[in-house]
């Protein structure tokens, strides 16, 4: 099962963890191989690029794949013109896939989105 995490981060925070695992690198620690990851900086960042519909457009990609921009559209019941920005909002970060002989696809089969709200002691 392929899976991707979104995470709400603070950027601060976000940049020492980057930070302390470049450092282990340089070190010559092995790590391990990275999950997929998408992170925004606030709720207010993660609901304006994963609205409703656009949930909603990715849910209906999962379960017919290899249907065209316009397919999706006439399925979803939406305008064209909307409905291909939000394709091309989600190829841009990954949550999409295109190509011209199996149309649009959905990369993951598991989305967990989370935040974490308070830090462990």
């Amino acid at each position: 099962m392929k899976r991707i995490e979104i995470d709400v981060v603070n950027p601060h925070d976000e940049n020492n963890a980057l930070l302390a695992w470049a450092a282990r690198v340089d070190a010559g620690e092995k790590v391990g191989r990275a999950q997929p990851r998408l992170t925004f900086s606030s709720f207010d960042q993660l609901h304006s690029a994963l609205t409703d519909k656009r949930m909603a457009l990715l849910d209906y990609v999962a379960t017919h794949e290899g249907l065209s921009i316009r397919q999706l559209a006439v399925g979803l019941n939406r305008d064209y013109k909307n409905v291909y920005g939000d394709v091309k909002k989600f190829l841009s970060i990954g949550l999409l896939e295109q190509s011209l002989e199996n149309g649009v696809s959905a990369p993951f089969d598991d989305i967990v989105i989370h935040k974490i709200l308070r830090r462990a002691a």
